[in-house]
């Protein structure tokens, strides 16, 4: 069987490959992440003018087709970058739910704009008792008439701070843990009684608390039916995790060539480390990990193309596996670097925050591997 990328998939892979080669040096990230926006606005407008914010959505929705093959080619090279800029975000997180159950003029309304790079938005779901269990939404919205009040917390708002609009996932019937009666909202971010506070995670990303206080909306703010957005945002958040395990992928390759590097380089008792059997049985196991993750990665986001764009039980085995290879691959490069491996001047340990983080992102390594053996 043939693994390899098709035409336009290698081009995608190329394009991206050399933004973060040519333009995304680490001085440049490092003052991106300092900046009062956490991302760079010429950055992301390149991003649309070279067609890469539309590569998650259907060409039904003006996209470039959706596949999870063709996501994980973008994310992988800028995971390689370590890239700032919240295309999984805004694009696969936010747009993919929008993409998913919204009617046709909220996607004119809202996709063509994001896909130009025009619009931020956050998808507001995670809350601080449900533990990745998205039926545990207890943030409230009640229906009066015409009008939707939404009261309740969100916390960690991937691009929150940054938003225009926000996605709100509420419950509008029922109690948490309840499948039922879980709605979207589309909330302006400007709203009276919307309260964000921003932050910068550990691995330079911006995230946000926000709180919603008797926040009044018309009831067509409603994004799908009333009740029913349970299916839609757990395959939204499984293709957001498939996403950043690629960019875990892409991570873990540039952890391992940099380790390569640094032992042939820094020599102990008079010779470079690279010569020592121990370390190099290290590195060789770093090697099997990537190109394991590598593997099931491609195996999951081929089962998801298959069964149209929702595999649970591959996700889970891709997110579990991953997740091991991360913690190994990123311990060991900061490991074998020594104590300039966590010094704030080096690339090195902003490889190891983002690759911890990663493993709890949208399911921990634990969480995954459980939900994978329930399967």
């Amino acid at each position: 069987m043939d693994f390899s990328y098709n035409e336009e998939q290698q081009m995608l892979k190329d394009s991206v490959g050399k933004f973060v080669s040519q333009d995304y040096d680490w001085d440049s990230r490092r003052a991106i992440v300092d900046s009062d926006s956490g991302y760079s606005s010429a950055h992301w407008k390149l991003f649309a003018d070279l067609g890469w914010l539309t590569v998650p959505f259907l060409e039904a929705d003006g996209g470039l087709g959706g596949s999870a093959v063709d996501l994980i080619v973008v994310m992988e090279e800028m995971g390689k970058g370590l890239v700032v800029e919240p295309f999984m975000a805004n694009t696969v997180l936010a747009g993919g739910l929008l993409s998913a159950l919204a009617d046709s003029g909220q996607k004119e309304a809202l996709l063509a704009p994001l896909m130009a790079g025009e619009l931020q938005l956050a998808l507001a779901f995670a809350e601080t008792e449900n533990r990745y269990e998205l039926n545990q939404i207890a943030c409230g919205g009640e229906i009066n008439g015409d009008t939707l009040v939404i009261n309740g917390h969100k916390s960690m708002v991937l691009n929150g701070g940054v938003a225009q609009q926000l996605l709100v996932a509420i419950r509008t019937s029922g109690k948490p843990g309840d499948d039922s009666g879980i709605s979207i909202a589309l909330v302006d971010a400007s709203a009276a009684g919307v309260n964000r506070k921003e932050y910068t995670t550990v691995d330079g990303q911006r995230a946000a608390d926000i709180w919603f206080e008797s926040v009044s909306i018309p009831v067509t703010a409603l994004v799908g039916a009333d009740g029913g957005a349970l299916s839609a945002l757990q395959a939204t958040i499984d293709r957001a995790a498939l996403a950043v395990c690629a960019e875990a992928v892409g991570a873990m390759q540039v952890s391992l060539t940099k380790t390569v590097e640094y032992s042939k380089i820094r020599k102990q008792f008079g010779v470079s480390l690279s010569t020592f059997q121990a370390l190099q049985h290290r590195m060789a196991r770093m090697f099997m990990e990537v190109e394991q993750a590598k593997s099931i990665l491609l195996m999951a986001a081929m089962a998801m193309d298959h069964a149209g764009g929702y595999a649970p039980r591959e996700l889970s085995a891709a997110k579990s596996r991953i997740g091991k290879a991360a913690r190994k691959v990123s311990q060991e490069s900061v490991q074998i670097h020594g104590g300039i491996g966590v010094t704030d001047d080096l690339d090195v340990g902003h490889y190891f925050k983002r690759l911890t983080s990663i493993q709890y992102l949208f399911g921990s390594t634990d969480w995954h591997t459980r939900r994978f053996a329930a399967a």
